[in-house]
């Protein structure tokens, strides 16, 4: 979505820099979880920028605790203290699960207290998985671009979710090979060099080709009773194509999978999952969909409306939006391509180039209606923040996201 106009600043937030003060030490440093009741649960999402360039170094990087970002990573989830979170960029490496949660999560760091996650889930990612074909067009076969998702190695930039909640492991879904040709109406990219329509990937190549760019996974996570299934997927950029975008058109589809999974038989029959079992998300069922959906609804390149696809979803529940101070902060100190945004910079999730596209809000936490929200907030410290060593300016010290977080109840 490519708009040009002034930033928008709510007065508030102005008061706020102007004073120096904010209100994140109170929310990141033990944030109060809602009140009466039953215990609301709070579910996050964090792309924590835990990728490494060659195979086996994150597993070897973890092995110990002393890896720098490692240790920013688990101090901002010790911080914040999610019941349930997902990780994005995390390469898939099943020894990595635990070394993370041995080595960095259970041991206190810079005094968070431990944060202790008896339940996880890892699967296989799409990326850096070859495809055996040129799936560029480029002219040549092989590398990340011609991966069924963007990688160097196979799992890199992967996803693992973490859980003080027990998992129904035997009733995961997984959709790693679901083919996008078979979505209805699927944006399929077209070569702009023909008049074939819808004609960028051929006939073989979209006989194989994956829709998910990573893996989408239906987690279900019993609570107390009941069941919440928490819906994570890492969406691609919508960018590093050409005028054919198919990054942009696939990073929409990747969006619209969720919203026709949750939306009952007549949108969601025709998905099936990695058992070959067909059929989206039980109707009535309770839900939290997470990740980033590299997808603003105001700014940035996606596709027009493509994270509207769940934030104007009548099952879902988008009322409130996560915020932090440090955001606005960042827009305004940083300016740039910021300056040209009509999004609420309050909300942003990401610091990206402050060239283009600026900082955006792509990271989402979005549950079903029939879960309550009782409150939630972005880990973007101020300047003033002693927190704020663990977000800070480019170089990042953890990640150019941030984590997002939402507190709910059945």
């Amino acid at each position: 979505m490519r708009r040009t106009s002034r930033i928008f600043v709510p007065l508030a937030t102005l008061a706020l820099l102007a004073s120096g003060l904010g209100a994140t030490v109170e929310v990141a440093g033990a944030a109060p979880r809602g009140g009466g009741g039953a215990d609301p649960v709070r579910f996050a999402t964090f792309n924590a920028s835990l990728n490494r360039s060659v195979d086996g170094e994150l597993v070897a990087d973890l092995s110990n605790p002393d890896d720098p970002q490692a240790r920013n990573v688990a101090e901002t989830i010790q911080r914040v203290d999610p019941d349930v979170v997902l990780i994005n960029e995390f390469d898939y490496a099943p020894a990595a699960v635990d070394l993370f949660r041995d080595n960095y999560l259970e041991v206190s760091q810079n005094g968070a207290d431990p944060v202790e996650y008896p339940y996880s889930f890892v699967a296989p990612s799409n990326t850096g998985v070859p495809s055996g074909f040129d799936l560029n067009n480029n002219g040549q076969v092989g590398g990340g671009d011609d991966a069924f998702g963007f990688g160097l190695f196979p799992g890199q930039y992967g996803l693992v979710v973490y859980s003080k909640y027990p998992i129904d492991t035997a009733a995961v879904r997984t959709f790693q090979t679901f083919r996008w040709a078979d979505m209805p109406g699927a944006l399929l990219p077209d070569d702009p060099a023909t008049s074939a329509p819808a004609d960028w990937y051929s006939p073989e190549e979209l006989a194989v080709f994956r829709l998910s760019s990573k893996s989408h996974w239906d987690v279900p996570i019993q609570v107390g009773g009941d069941t919440v299934h928490f819906l994570v997927s890492h969406p691609t950029p919508p960018t590093f194509d050409g005028p054919e975008d198919r990054n942009g058109k696939r990073n929409h589809d990747e969006i619209r999978f969720w919203a026709d999974y949750v939306s009952g038989p007549a949108r969601g029959g025709y998905i099936y999952d990695d058992k070959g079992q067909y059929g989206g998300l039980r109707p009535g069922s309770s839900f939290v969909i997470a990740g980033d959906q590299n997808a603003d609804p105001e700014d940035g390149d996606s596709v027009d409306d493509a994270i509207l696809q769940l934030l104007d979803h009548p099952l879902i529940n988008s009322r409130f939006a996560p915020s932090s101070a440090g955001a606005p902060e960042a827009a305004l100190l940083q300016g740039g391509a910021n300056v040209a945004q009509t999004g609420d910079p309050a909300l942003d999730t990401a610091d990206f180039a402050d060239g283009a596209p600026g900082n955006l809000r792509v990271d989402y936490v979005l549950p079903s209606r029939r879960l309550k929200v009782l409150g939630g907030g972005v880990f973007w410290p101020t300047a003033a923040d002693p927190l704020y060593r663990l977000t800070g300016t480019f170089p990042f010290p953890t990640s150019d996201h941030r984590m997002v977080w939402l507190d709910v109840r059945s």
